[in-house]
């Protein structure tokens, strides 16, 4: 039987808007057609007069344009921005999947499967870095989780940074922000490293680091290796200078724990079939002696008869 054609919800532009997504930041999330082009897209409106000035509200869409180069498997693709009837609008790659949030779902990640989205997460950070481009608002419900396991962070929250007055809380998720964003002083390149490795630290303890300084990660999981608790206390350092400084660095770094994570997984692996093949062998060798015995007691029992 064909599935029902959704009624549509209005127009944007040349996107017919097909159903309300989930909300996370400002406005509403639709799912859309492009009428233009035949596929299917993700299109934020934001609510009218939002940012409320002129000026701003050119920033940002000036903003959105200049991030449509921008090509990254961990970033959704912008196709659009633009005014239309007194709200500005978003149109990128539409994803199917969940929020990192929910995938976390309140329990510890294992280290490979967390250390795996970290990396794309920093992956994407870093070219958006590359690009002239902060994040600064980083957190498991900014991220993505495709169909397919992969992480993608979406084009909206570079774009907005630049372009909402400061009241606008929904704008930026800055639950995950660093310490200096914390006491008002100007972000850069190094607080959006804080921002990833708090993440990463949430997804293997379910804890969200303090500003203040962190405790190693292992003192909560003890699957996390010495490597990565390095490499996380040092990413979540209160003073950025003691940070690495840029999140290619960090994903360079994560990337070594994560072959280290992985070998320790293969070495674990090794030593479990090990172990159930001894298990069976000392089995089958209890068998054969419990046979030994059996056809003994047979023989003298034959023989007194």
């Amino acid at each position: 039987m064909t599935p029902p054609v959704p009624a549509p919800l209005g127009t944007v532009a040349h996107y017919t808007l097909l159903e309300r997504l989930d909300r996370s930041g400002p406005g509403e999330l639709y799912r859309a057609r492009d009428t233009h082009l035949g596929r299917t897209v993700a299109v934020r409106l934001l609510p009218a007069d939002t940012p409320a000035d002129a000026a701003s509200r050119d920033a940002l869409v000036a903003q959105a344009r200049a991030l449509a180069p921008l090509s990254h498997p961990n970033i959704t693709t912008l196709f659009g921005a633009g005014e239309h009837g007194g709200c500005i609008y978003f149109a990128f790659e539409f994803v199917k999947g969940q929020s990192l949030r929910a995938e976390m779902a309140g329990r510890e990640m294992n280290p490979r499967r967390a250390l795996e989205l970290a990396i794309h997460v920093a992956d994407a950070v870093a070219e958006a870095h590359a690009a002239g481009f902060m994040h600064g608002g980083l957190s498991p419900d900014s991220i993505m989780v495709t169909s397919k396991g992969h992480a993608k962070i979406p084009t909206f929250h570079l774009a907005s940074q630049a372009g909402f007055a400061a009241d606008v809380g929904e704008a930026a998720l800055v639950d995950y922000g660093s310490p200096e964003e914390a006491r008002g002083e100007a972000a850069d390149e190094r607080s959006d490293v804080h921002s990833i490795a708090a993440v990463l630290y949430e997804m293997i303890t379910t804890r969200r680091p303090p500003l203040r300084g962190a405790s190693a990660p292992s003192a909560w999981n003890p699957r996390v290796l010495p490597e990565l608790d390095r490499v996380l206390l040092k990413a979540l350092a209160p003073n950025p200078l003691s940070r690495f400084q840029g999140a290619a660095i960090l994903a360079g770094e994560l990337r070594g724990v994560a072959a280290l994570v992985e070998e320790q997984g293969v070495e674990d692996e090794d030593e479990e079939r090990v172990s159930a093949a001894s298990s069976r062998l000392t089995a089958l060798v209890a068998a054969f002696i419990l046979l030994l015995l059996v056809a003994a007691a047979v023989a003298g029992w034959l023989t007194m008869s």
